[in-house]
């Protein structure tokens, strides 16, 4: 065919054959379409107007589809403008050219304007509209065009209902993406891959792995498109049996050395936290190594909590001279921020700004996140600030930012700025909303918005949000209020909701209601300690040591272990991590003179050591030294040893921080006058020249 084309150039441009052999010059121009030779196309049009041979409407339709196949849209609408007859091939070219090059909204324009001088529409022409509608998500347009399609009997064509069920299922109607699927009598892959993908990009996974099997069942063929979009489900539901199926399918069929499906199962298995058959598809794909590849393999690292490994990649990527993307920035950020690695997290900071991602809008909202769970929420609304239109996640962040270091009236003002700017919130706003109120103290507030959730927003409540109004009702000792809350929920309470309640009883001291939420918490949860461990604590301020000692028997022959309590401080980009009466680090004769001398300083300034806190049946001096050697109290000392002056200290608990800990603390800032920032399990306290943050409510 090419040799043919060459001869018929070489007759038309060398040998002075007639121009008006219009079947031949179709068949020409259509060879430079599809082998996307502009320039010839260029000449052979040129020659046809020098030669006086206007081209008809005919030849004048492929000379259209020729420039717009080759991105030449300015030649397309030129030569469409000057087009004395048009035809219904001529409306499909420049639709389908406008679409095709991404330019969607003058694609609806076009097709407007055809029907408007009642030209009929194609099947093709109906089919590059319902594509321009999906890109621009103009769901009212593209039902019009459905109803159009119905009209002129193109229902069952497959190729415009592939397009149908691509809009629906892109555009967030789901329903009717399914309803338009099972209306085709025949279903090719094409058809199936939309719905399929369909499914995965609207969160229902499930039901994407079930569309699979049904193709199989169906003996439809299976193409590298349909195995990454089910990949992509199997990714999201951690669903690796399923995976690897898809992995034997795909070394099957021929399909391991496709770069975008090695990407897609080494996603899944990083998800699925199978970093070892992830690593080997990595190796197979070694010689095109992407940061599409990369960037699953961090991402997999993040979720088995191995931040050291994921930046560690990160490093290598580097090393390649691969240049990351906002995906793998948003990864390494969010892990930083969970574990609260600060100097890793700003030096990743400055990545970004020499990258230019900074004003992309999901790896600001992370920056935002990572300082604030770092303790410098400061630093949090500096950079929100800098956001130049923020979305709905920047906004729902800073909320989160505030709630979590206890500035529950910083979270309305900032939930009522969202609002204002016309944003929607979502159930994530009010769950950030709600523990704002919660740990600031603000009942009513809190209660007027769980309220309004659904009455004004539309949002309706859901376990998360029942459980921080119980959270919210407990903290403030209002038990009654907070167990016939839970008496009228629509559910029975999770086991936050629970946990939460008898955290509240235990504070303060309702013995009844305890053993009511403790037996609720061990039903749920029965190898999980802590409601054993909570309800002992209550039994011990109380002095039933009897009761103490058969939940502790209760524990130790239900082989439940209890979470020991555990600080840490990151220093020089190092982890220092310490127990209760830790004698294991290398500086220990340093941080217990340290300890020793603190002691003494804030004895010296009113500190009484809490020994009612020390729920043991043993001597108070005994308790006096226990409290003394408790972690954070370590890590505070370790810090000042070895942090520059001037640098606020940042501590990291995993369990509650105790009362005596908390007042120790105050004290602590206010000898040594330094700042001192605790995260402990569920907020930030903030001590500083004798007081705290909370204001000693949390």
């Amino acid at each position: 065919m090419h040799e043919t084309s060459r001869m018929c150039s070489r007759n038309l441009f060398g040998s002075g054959h007639k121009l008006s052999d219009t079947k031949t010059v179709a068949h020409l121009i259509q060879t430079y379409a599809r082998t996307k030779e502009l320039n010839k196309g260029k000449q052979l049009h040129a020659m046809l107007i020098r030669g006086g041979c206007l081209p008809n409407t005919f030849l004048s339709n492929h000379f259209l589809n020729l420039y717009s196949k080759c991105g030449e849209l300015d030649y397309t609408i030129k030569l469409f403008d000057k087009m004395s007859q048009r035809n219904m091939v001529s409306w499909t070219s420049i639709i389908t050219g406008f679409a095709h090059n991404s330019r969607f909204q003058e694609a609806l324009s076009s097709f407007c304007q055809m029907r408007i001088e009642g030209e009929i529409a194609t099947q093709f022409a109906l089919s590059s509209v319902l594509q321009a509608c999906t890109s621009l998500g103009a769901i009212q347009f593209g039902t019009q065009v459905h109803c159009l399609v119905v009209k002129c009997g193109f229902g069952c064509e497959l190729f415009v209902g592939s397009n149908l069920t691509d809009m629906y299922s892109k555009c967030g109607e789901l329903s009717d993406a399914c309803k338009a699927f099972e209306e085709m009598p025949c279903k090719d892959a094409v058809l199936w891959t939309s719905m399929i993908d369909g499914f995965v990009k609207n969160g229902d996974f499930k039901k994407a792995l079930t569309a699979y099997m049904k193709m199989v069942t169906d003996d439809v063929f299976i193409d590298q498109h349909v195995l990454c979009s089910t990949l992509s489900a199997c990714s999201a539901l951690k669903a690796s049996s399923f995976g690897k199926s898809l992995h034997a399918t795909i070394l099957k069929l021929g399909f391991e050395y496709e770069t975008f499906i090695g990407n897609a199962l080494t996603d899944m298995y990083s998800k699925s936290g199978d970093m070892v058959s992830a690593s080997n598809v990595f190796q197979i794909h070694s010689d095109c190594i992407s940061i599409v590849s990369l960037t699953a393999i961090i991402d997999g690292y993040v979720e088995m909590d191995q931040i050291e490994k994921a930046l560690s990649t990160f490093v290598d990527l580097r090393r390649r001279g691969i240049e990351p993307n906002e995906f793998t920035f948003t990864s390494l950020i969010k892990a930083c921020a969970n574990q609260a690695k600060l100097e890793h997290g700003s030096q990743l900071h400055g990545q970004v700004v020499k990258f230019n991602f900074k004003r992309d809008p999901f790896v600001s909202s992370t920056l935002v996140d990572m300082y604030g769970k770092c303790g410098l929420f400061d630093h949090s609304i500096q950079l929100f600030d800098e956001i130049e239109n923020p979305d709905e996640i920047a906004w729902n962040t800073l909320v989160g930012v505030f709630s979590q270091h206890g500035l529950g009236r910083n979270a309305i003002e900032t939930f009522n700025g969202m609002i204002h700017r016309g944003l929607k919130p979502n159930a994530v706003t009010f769950v950030n909303l709600l523990k704002g109120c919660s740990h600031a103290g603000m009942v009513e507030d809190g209660l007027n918005y769980f309220s309004s959730m659904e009455k004004i927003y539309g949002v309706v409540p859901k376990e998360e949000h029942y459980s921080c109004v119980i959270d919210l009702l407990g903290r403030a000792g209002k038990l009654k209020e907070a167990e016939d809350f839970i008496n009228n929920m629509p559910f029975e309470p999770n086991v936050f909701g629970w946990c939460s309640f008898l955290g509240a009883c235990k504070i303060h001291g309702d013995m009844e209601r305890a053993k009511f939420a403790a037996d609720k918490l061990m039903k749920l949860e029965p190898e999980n300690s802590g409601a054993h461990v909570l309800l002992s604590n209550i039994y011990a301020k109380e002095k039933q040591w009897e009761d103490v000692q058969s939940l502790r028997k209760m524990i130790k022959d239900g082989n439940m272990n209890k979470l020991p309590g555990y600080s840490w401080v990151d220093i020089r980009n190092k982890t220092h991590v310490f127990g209760v009466e830790d004698w294991s680090h290398p500086q220990k004769k340093e941080i217990y003179e340290k300890l020793d001398n603190l002691l003494d300083q804030i004895k010296r300034i009113g500190y009484v050591p809490q020994t009612e806190s020390v729920l043991i049946d043993m001597d108070d001096n005994l308790k006096e030294k226990l409290l003394h050697y408790h972690s954070e109290r370590i890590a505070v000392a370790f810090s000042l040893l070895t942090c520059p002056t001037g640098m606020p200290i940042i501590v990291k608990k995993n369990l509650r921080v105790c009362s005596d800990c908390h007042s120790a603390l105050k004290f602590i800032s206010k000898v040594t006058e330094r700042n001192i920032i605790v995260r402990d399990i569920s907020r930030f306290h903030h001590f500083s020249n004798g007081s705290c943050s909370c204001g000693d409510y949390w």
